[in-house]
């Protein structure tokens, strides 16, 4: 288990404490560990003894060790059997932390968010030390809220569920062939529900160890060809498995990753070819001879068209680069990750881990762009930090460079809300590669918030800017910013944009991709990884890149790494 995850563990066992009523030094014991490990600079592999770490006790440290060995703890497993489990979903209610929920439940006997609403509308809870009667209307107003379902969820959400289902789906047997499908796929923004074609001989057996396996609420149709469920989980997501043969499988997949509009489009071609396309196969009406294909790029050749990447098949011009210069980017066409974090700061993984596993990839270069001194929530480097860090990716070069492969020393730098920089230019000149970011005051005019992208912007260090509407998909729509204004800045200044992989982001969004291609903006693809995993983000950023109609010149992470050089080494405009 790697640091974030073992942080994340202390801090809920902390949380079940709080609820629990146990003692305060109790609490503050799991949560002084929780911060001691996010401030050593070390990832779990290469920290020996934890109890040596300034803030970590014994017990603590049994917890950690058994988190290490196991990825499990018995404390917390002991704690989650004491407590009801929906208390937790008491959290995700504003100003609603451990210390409240036990009151509620110790005093109300709170168990969910269907009591508490109850209790709130009895007037219970504002009688509560704490609470009152405004924060009792506000409870209401926000479980209300939750209570309407959306009818679509953000991409990350959803990636989440379909990687669980997928981890099951592999260990069945009957199982020959299996892929997502639909809006996933086609990696939207938001997205109504999950699809599944799976190649099998024996759909009745496989639909059979699915429900077994599968963590189901409910199941909404069941057939040869086809199952429906709804999952456990807090919005019940729709689920559709769609069983085939294992001949019809590709066309099976293309016919369900598409949009309506993609399809329509293709059954044209096909008609003036005289042939048809169906869910199975591809029928030539005047031989009557049935066609099911090995692979999609060879469904694609039959058309005589060039493979056309899931996330492009929406309709809306994915038909008209064929007779363009225009060629969808592929991940292998990406030679490096710009913006990533290691344990300096909030990662999970040291330089040399992240290093690693970039060069695993095949990258031939990465940025290491840790968080700025101001951002102290995240461990921010301070100068002299900064220095200490440059000094370790020297080193570690004398290894790296041997191999083909480079580390750069950067830094995803705060831009303040005054519009300054948060370190001065002597420090960034010593810097291979800046990001600049803004991470706070989101509440300002957008008359603010561009002035202080604009110093950003027209810093001579400053080559990048991160997450450049600083939105969260489905959760926060970001600061008011005038893209096309920034875009205009970016230009003139020579300063890249960034679209940033991380599933909740994307951003920049493929509309915004698609008009800094228009107006001639270079713009870098990253993952903001914070872990090794967090890596494998870039076939999402890939994916909303193709859906902008980007032309991999126009990509600062497609340059050898002598041409990333050279760029990094001249001057701005």
């Amino acid at each position: 288990m790697h640091k974030k995850a073992i942080i994340q563990h202390l801090e809920l066992i902390a949380t079940y404490l709080e609820i629990k009523g146990e003692n305060s030094f109790k609490i503050a014991a799991y949560r002084k560990a929780a911060q001691a490990l996010e401030n050593d600079d070390r990832s779990m592999a290469l920290i020996d003894d934890v109890t040596k770490i300034a803030g970590i006790g014994k017990g603590t440290a049994q917890v950690i060790l058994e988190l290490q060995k196991t990825g499990e703890s018995s404390l917390l497993r002991e704690l989650q059997s004491s407590i009801p489990s929906s208390l937790l979903q008491l959290l995700k209610l504003p100003g609603v932390g451990g210390k409240k929920i036990a009151k509620l439940y110790q005093e109300l006997n709170v168990v969910d968010l269907e009591s508490l609403y109850k209790a709130c509308q009895s007037e219970q809870v504002q009688k509560l030390p704490g609470f009152g009667k405004k924060t009792e209307e506000k409870l209401i107003k926000a479980i209300e809220e939750q209570r309407v379902k959306p009818e679509r969820l953000p991409l990350a959400y959803m990636l989440s569920l379909s990687e669980s289902i997928e981890r099951i789906l592999t260990t069945i047997p009957s199982i020959l062939r299996v892929a997502r499908a639909g809006s996933l796929r086609r990696c939207e923004e938001m997205v109504k529900d999950l699809d599944f074609v799976i190649a099998t001989h024996d759909s009745k057996a496989v639909s059979q160890e699915i429900l077994e396996k599968v963590a189901t609420h409910e199941v909404v149709g069941r057939g040869e060809t086809k199952m429906t469920v709804l999952l456990t989980d807090d919005y019940h997501v729709s689920v559709d498995f769609r069983f085939v043969t294992p001949e019809s499988f590709i066309t099976t997949l293309h016919h369900f990753t598409g949009s309506k509009e993609h399809n329509v489009r293709m059954r044209q071609l096909a008609k003036k070819r005289n042939e048809k396309i169906s869910e199975y196969h591809v029928e030539q009406e005047v031989t009557g001879k049935r066609l099911t294909f090995d692979t999609e790029e060879t469904f694609f050749e039959h058309f005589d068209l060039p493979y056309i990447p899931p996330a492009m098949r929406l309709g809306k011009g994915e038909f008209d680069f064929v007779d363009q210069e225009f060629k969808p980017l592929k991940l292998n066409d990406i030679r490096a990750d710009l913006h990533m974090h290691t344990t300096y700061s909030d990662g999970a993984f040291t330089i040399e881990e992240m290093a690693t596993a970039a060069q695993k990839k095949g990258y031939e270069y990465i940025c290491i762009t840790d968080h700025s001194q101001s951002l102290r929530v995240a461990n921010g480097l301070s100068r002299e930090r900064l220095k200490r860090q440059r000094l370790e990716i020297d080193r570690l070069n004398a290894h790296f460079i041997s191999k083909g492969f480079k580390i750069f020393a950067g830094v995803e730098m705060d831009i303040l809300p005054d519009g300054s920089l948060d370190y001065d230019n002597e420090t960034l000149k010593s810097l291979d590669f800046v990001i600049a970011a803004i991470h706070s005051s989101f509440n300002q005019s957008e008359e603010k918030i561009m002035h202080r992208l604009k110093q950003a912007a027209m810093n001579p260090f400053v080559r990048l800017i991160a997450h450049p509407t600083g939105r969260i998909i489905g959760r926060r729509a970001g600061y008011p910013v005038n893209i096309e204004e920034l875009m205009l800045l970016s230009k003139s200044t020579g300063t890249a944009l960034e679209l940033n992989s991380n599933p909740n982001r994307l951003d920049l969004s493929s509309t915004w991709i698609r008009k800094a291609e228009e107006m001639g903006v270079k713009v870098a693809i990253n993952t903001d990884a914070h872990s090794i995993k967090m890596l494998d983000d870039m076939s999402i950023g890939v994916a909303t890149a193709n859906k902008g109609l980007i032309k991999s010149s126009s990509i600062l992470n497609t340059m050898t790494r002598a041409e990333f050089e050279d760029f990094i080494k001249s001057s701005k405009r």
